[in-house]
This record gives structure tokens, C-alpha cells and sequence, in this order.
């Protein structure tokens, strides 16, 4: 018995993950929706495009799940936002895992998480909330991804690692063993991780280096 499910946002990334909860899990997506302000067509993907400001009235908490299909604009602030005021109304949020990612059995997943396929979940990792792992990483055991995270592709992240709240992984990058990333980072692409990293900073090169001068917040994702 499939569930109703309201995607909201409009852009590449509604549409994609569209295509993955309607062919790859047991989710009918309904509609999307976006701020009024933002509509720029009635329908898409030939399903209609709501204002989120009416949602309540549309499609009720109680009889239709949401998932918010926003990628890292923003440092994932924008995601971000919009998950947190869903939850204040009340709305159960769904978490879609390929049925083409190797997932041990014991990892842990939050809600409006989105795990694309060829991802590799090792043993007792645990992937919180409102996080995005594009295709093919390599998530190693025991390592924590928190909150609001947005991982690209082909990340090697090795085991006991930890990405802090908020931060976003480009792709190609390498983590040490027992590396821990501070909340908002940004991790450029083809990093290679050794140590430690300070909160808010950007970080390139091999071995990463954070750029001086330059917050993680002023980068255009």
C-alpha cells in the first residue's frame, strides 16, 4: 500500500527525487509545493505545484507524508528551514535509502534523509536528519554524520569520522581515520582530510588546508 507524499521544492533535485520515491519505494508523490512567491508553472512532472503557504489547507499532516527536496543551497540553511517548519506542523517526514546502496544492517537513519545508490553504510554508522549522500560514497564504521549534512559524490569518509551539523562534502574527498569536522564546514572537492577541523571554514588541497580569510557561509552552493 503506497503513501501519499508531498515533495517540496520545484527544482532539479524535487524532480529527481521524484523519480527515485515514485520508482524506488513504496511513496506516490501527490505534488509539490514552494513559497507562492516562487511558482513559476502550475504543474510539473504532471502533478501539481501547490504554495507551501497553503499546504495545511491541501494536503493535511495526517494524510500525506513530505520529504524537502532542497539541495545545499545555502550551507543547507534553506533545507533546513523548511524541515524545521514542516515539523512544527506536524508533518511526518519520509527518508529514502536506494534499493542500490549496500546499508548494513544496524546503521541508523533520520527522517528527510536521501541516500542515492552505490553508497556504501558500513556497521554502526548513523546518519542523522535532513541529510543528502549523493551516489557512491563510502560512509566507514562507526562514523556520525549529524544533522542538515549534504555529502556529493565519491566521498571516502574513513571510519570513526564525524561530520559536523550543517556541513557540506564535496566530491572526491578522503577522510582520515577519527577525523572530526566541525559544524558548517566546506569541504572542497579532492580534499584529503587528516586532522581536525575548526567551525565555519573552508577547507581545500591535500592535505586540507582551511582557506584564510573566508567563511564556509559565503560560499555560493
Amino acid at each position: 500500500m503506497t503513501r501519499p507524499l508531498v515533495l517540496i521544492g520545484a527544482g532539479e533535485f524535487a524532480q529527481i527525487a521524484c523519480e527515485y520515491f515514485q520508482h524506488d519505494s513504496d511513496y506516490d508523490v501527490v505534488a509539490f509545493s514552494v513559497e507562492r512567491e516562487y511558482i513559476t508553472r502550475p504543474m510539473l512532472a504532471d502533478r501539481p505545484v501547490v504554495a507551501y503557504e497553503a499546504l495545511e489547507q491541501l494536503y493535511p499532516a495526517a494524510q500525506v507524508d513530505v520529504f524537502v527536496a532542497i539541495p545545499a543551497s545555502q550551507l543547507n540553511r534553506l533545507r533546513t528551514r523548511f524541515y524545521q517548519d514542516a515539523k512544527r506542523k506536524s508533518y511526518r517526514f519520509a527518508t529514502y535509502i536506494s534499493s542500490r546502496a549496500f546499508v548494513w544492517r544496524n546503521a541508523e537513519f533520520g527522517e528527510n534523509s536521501f541516500i542515492f545508490e552505490n553508497n556504501v553504510i558500513q556497521p554502526f554508522v548513523h546518519i542523522g536528519n535532513n541529510c543528502i549522500l549523493w551516489s557512491g560514497n563510502h560512509v566507514g564504521h562507526r562514523t556520525v554524520v549529524h544533522d542538515n549534512v549534504f555529502i556529493a559524490s565519491h566521498a571516502v569518509i574513513s571510519g570513526y569520522c564525524e561530520i559536523g551539523d550543517s556541513s557540506f562534502v564535496g566530491v572526491n574527498t578522503t577522510f582520515n581515520d577519527r577525523v572530526k569536522i566541525a559544524r558548517d564546514c566546506v569541504i572542497g572537492s579532492g580534499a584529503l582530510v587528516v586532522r581536525d577541523t575548526e567551525p565555519g571554514c573552508v577547507y581545500v588541497g591535500s592535505p586540507a588546508r582551511a582557506l584564510p580569510d573566508r567563511s564556509s557561509l559565503d560560499v555560493s552552493l
